[in-house]
């Protein structure tokens, strides 16, 4: 398979480009590549790769680099292209999944005909969703802290996760400190990070002017606001306190120290999925039409970010939302999320409705979340989020206001942007606590009516179930990742 270039992020259209995961197939050797979050590649040499599952090959990327036993639990294959990202099971065989890609896309994408019979996966080495983002902070091993930050650096570059500019600058400060070193004052460091701003900050943060302005300011004028800001964070990093300070220190503390404030984003280490929302209403006669959107689900919850803005629509911890997905004959399947809200200050539930081929693989994801989080709740105690002190000073020290306390800030919820469902359930029931789950939008849906009032303006009025395009829904529960091969998927994928 010829595979498809994609790197951490979401590549558009102008980005695509393939790359090849496997040179020859048969029963005799074949040279598989699997490529890194940095972009480097992994050559494997193995025997009989129809029959070679995710867990061999995985062993085999984790000897070749030498990773300690932690990695298994860490990192998963994945297959990837520009339409669609899969975590592979231990037991799924690559190669096959491989072949029946074009099945998957036309089940799960809406990609045309001709995207599909271009597109091919490769196989890429990342980081496991389901691995407790609480334990990276727990790992010693410099290799597998670089690959993590690897990982998370290309997310917050191609805007995958977005991040208000305070933390962009703080995370490419640290950046900054890993490719030149400890801060120099001078001259060449600001040139030094001039010349590859965009290996620092996202490309938004990163825009200059044009002609001869831009060509004078390129020889020494005042630096851009992102570019200043960066400098500034840069020149706060501190070392770790007895450490070697020189460029070839060891880079672990730094490392910890980007993941430390990575999970400050709520969707870090999230699977992507692709779908689309409703827009409000702009006046009586028009309608809003849809906006893309990207729903980022992962151990502690699900948000919906607007693809084009990149900043967050909705977010929602398991424990306050219901979920369940339609998949109705002939027409587009649909992730339901239910959750508390206030109209007028009247309590509402609030449903809103994405629309995605991709709804029973987030549906399946959100259930086996759930189920996760509920074992290990029972199985340990919890641990503390905090990572070490080192590498928690290594970050540049600042006042900065955590981020739901920013006026603005991408991680907030905007729901003014939404078009959502409200209705109003029956006064005995507020009382005595709802209980979240799959169940309670299934049984909303399958009602003959219920009462409910919109958004815009106070009218209440009866909205059916025909109203949802509800059918017989077919529930899948998809695990570990995103998507199952297609056998598993059309026999219910029982885990």
């Amino acid at each position: 398979m010829d595979g498809t270039e994609g790197n951490a992020g979401q590549p558009g259209p102008a980005e695509r480009s393939h790359r090849s995961s496997v040179s020859s197939v048969g029963a005799r050797a074949a040279d598989v590549l699997v490529y890194l979050a940095d972009d480097t590649v992994v050559p494997l040499a193995v025997e009989n790769l129809p029959s070679l599952n995710a867990h061999e090959l995985h062993r085999a990327v984790r000897e070749v680099l030498q990773l300690p036993d932690i990695a298994l639990e860490v990192f998963a294959l994945w297959l990837v292209s520009p339409l669609l990202e899969v975590q592979l099971k231990p037991k799924h065989q690559p190669y096959k999944l491989g072949r029946q890609w074009p099945e998957l896309l036309l089940r799960f994408t809406d990609a045309p005909d001709d995207d599909v019979a271009m597109d091919e996966p490769s196989l890429q080495f990342r980081r496991n969703v389901f691995f407790p983002k609480r334990r990276e902070l727990q790992i010693h091993d410099e290799e597998v802290l670089r690959l993590l930050y690897e990982e998370a650096k290309g997310n917050v570059l191609a805007a995958r996760y977005p991040c208000d500019v305070e933390d962009c600058e703080t995370l490419g400060a640290l950046v900054c400190r890993v490719q030149l070193g400890p801060y120099q004052p001078g001259q060449p460091t600001a040139c030094a990070v001039r010349e590859k701003l965009d290996s620092f900050l996202p490309a938004h943060l990163c825009k200059r002017g044009h002609g001869l302005f831009a060509a004078l300011r390129g020889r020494g004028a005042k630096a851009g606001p992102g570019e200043q800001g960066l400098l500034n964070a840069y020149c706060k990093v501190k070392e770790a306190a007895g450490g070697d300070s020189g460029r070839g220190a060891s880079l672990s503390t730094h490392y910890r120290a980007y993941l430390l404030k990575s999970h400050e984003l709520p969707f870090y280490g999230c699977a992507f999925f692709h779908g689309e929302v409703d827009k409000p209403a702009q006046g009586f006669l028009h309608r809003g039409g849809r906006k893309p959107v990207v729903v980022a689900i992962s151990l502690e919850g699900v948000h919906v970010i607007d693809s084009r803005e990149k900043h967050v629509l909705l977010g929602l911890r398991f424990q306050e939302l219901s979920w369940d997905h339609t998949s109705p004959e002939e027409e587009e399947s649909v992730l339901w999320l239910e959750f508390d809200g206030d109209n007028e200050g009247t309590p509402v539930n609030r449903l809103l409705k994405i629309y995605s081929k991709q709804a029973e693989l987030m549906s399946g994801l959100i259930e086996y979340c759930i189920e996760l989080n509920q074992t290990s709740e029972l199985a340990a105690p919890q641990e503390t989020v905090s990572g070490p002190p080192s590498a928690a000073s290594s970050l540049p020290s600042s006042a900065q206001r955590p981020q739901l306390q920013r006026q603005g800030s991408v991680v907030c919820s905007r729901l003014q942007h939404l078009s959502t469902i409200d209705y109003v359930e029956e006064e005995n029931e507020w009382g005595r606590g709802k209980e979240r789950g799959r169940g309670r939008i299934r049984s909303r849906l399958q009602a003959p009516s219920c009462q409910h009032r919109t958004r815009r303006g106070a009218r209440t009025h009866k909205w059916s179930a025909d109203q949802a395009g509800e059918t017989e829904a077919h529930h899948v529960l998809l695990q570990p990742a995103a998507v199952c091969g297609p056998g598993e998927l059309h026999r219910g994928a029982a885990r």
